[in-house]
């Protein structure tokens, strides 16, 4: 028997052991990639039809606020690839430096950030802004994963493994929830579930869910703005008032409905989007109400999908076939950071959620969170070249 190795000496062949045997050489998940793809362009047609009005408060055209949208959405198409070739056990060894990186730059944004809508979330450095909580969320995700990985010996001593891993947990949450609660409170969800399937202990994780939850309720009573939110989604529940809700908190939520509605089954056609005149910030928090708008409900549907995909690649082909417990979990971390984002965007416009500011990834409009989301689909890229149902190749 002989065995086929990379080594193209003849005479090495001949002690070529079963451990040496050739892989298919395995490429990165295209379904992914042409899912990522063709979100960057919906992005793109949505923004140039929902930016006009900004671009006028910025004394521009919406020509050039979409061009350079399109040259962020490139450099971030061009990371993800880049990151596809990086190993990510790699990017693994630097995550504890990654985290605490992310740290100075949240306590950076406190002091010296850009304040908008009230509350302060980006750096401006050399011209060029920048939000930390975007790259602190996949840098302690794949800190997490790492810890959880290392710790699988002993994963249900409360000392060794619980605590150690929540130190990272809630001084990140901490740091972001004091400017960005949604952000704060999506991340600790997240932490939690990559947590629950690295094996930490059932009874830790309920008790950490119920000091989530009253720390949440501390933040939300801190904040007339949260509690307006919380209050204007119960009346939208409970008390369909469009009076009411057309002149106070609600109006978002309302003029997002309006979209939605008059998109009906195929839209009213790219470009006529009238909601994009009265929705605040339509070109981000409510982008998923333009495309509902102007492609209905089947391009609005087929955006769902598209998520749906990246969801079930990411969860049951690259995380479930992936080499090493932190492989899978880095997998789960970045897949469901990227689908609960568009998911929830999407939920906040339909008035399935209340309202966030919480961005669709890959399709509205910015240049960190689309950036640190190609990262993350690169990360996933590169995790399904190790699929480990491929069988070895060897001949006789």
């Amino acid at each position: 028997m002989l065995y086929t190795t990379p080594n193209k000496n003849i005479s090495s062949i001949l002690g070529t052991s079963t451990d040496d045997i050739d892989t298919p050489k395995q490429g990165s998940d295209r379904i992914l990639l042409v899912s990522v793809i063709l979100l960057m362009i919906f992005g793109v047609l949505a923004v140039y039809s929902s930016i006009a009005f900004f671009a006028e408060t910025k004394h521009t055209t919406a020509g050039n606020l979409v061009a350079g949208h399109a040259v962020k959405v490139g450099i971030a198409f061009l990371a993800m690839l880049i990151v596809s070739k990086i190993d990510y056990h790699l990017l693994a060894r630097f995550s504890r430096l990654g985290v605490v990186f992310s740290w100075i730059l949240l306590i950076a944004v406190m002091v010296f950030g850009n304040e908008v809508f009230g509350a302060k979330r980006s750096l401006s450095i050399g011209g060029v802004s920048f939000q930390p909580a975007s790259f602190a969320i996949p840098a302690l995700l794949i800190h997490i994963s790492v810890l959880l990985e290392q710790k699988q010996e002993y994963i249900k001593d409360f000392k060794r493994a619980f605590l150690p891993i929540m130190f990272w947990v809630v001084i990140t949450c901490g740091l972001i929830g004091i400017e960005d609660f949604s952000t704060a409170a999506l991340l600790f969800s997240l932490s939690l579930l990559v947590m629950f399937v690295g094996r930490i202990s059932m009874m830790q994780l309920s008790t950490l869910i119920l000091i989530g939850i009253m720390g949440g309720g501390v933040l939300i009573w801190q904040s007339p703005e949260r509690q307006s939110r919380i209050d204007q989604y119960v009346d939208q529940v409970v008390e369909i008032n469009s009076t009411k809700f057309n002149i106070e908190e609600g109006y978002q939520a309302q003029q997002a409905h309006i979209a939605i509605a008059k998109g009906e089954l195929f839209g009213v056609g790219i470009g006529k989007s009238t909601q994009r005149n009265f929705l605040p910030a339509p070109y981000n928090d409510f982008i998923f109400a333009i495309i509902a708008e102007e492609y209905g409900l089947l391009g609005s549907g087929l955006v769902i999908l598209l998520f749906t995909v990246i969801l079930f690649r990411g969860i049951a082909k690259i995380a479930k076939n992936a080499p090493d417990i932190m492989g899978m979990l880095i997998a789960v971390g970045c897949t469901l950071t990227i689908v609960l984002y568009g998911f929830i965007n999407a939920g906040v416009a339909s008035g399935l959620l209340p309202v966030t500011g919480l961005p669709m990834p890959f399709v509205s409009y910015g240049g960190t969170n689309i950036l640190f989301a190609g990262i993350m689909i690169g990360i996933l890229m590169n995790i399904s070249k190790y699929d480990s149902s491929k069988k070895a190749v060897f001949y006789a």
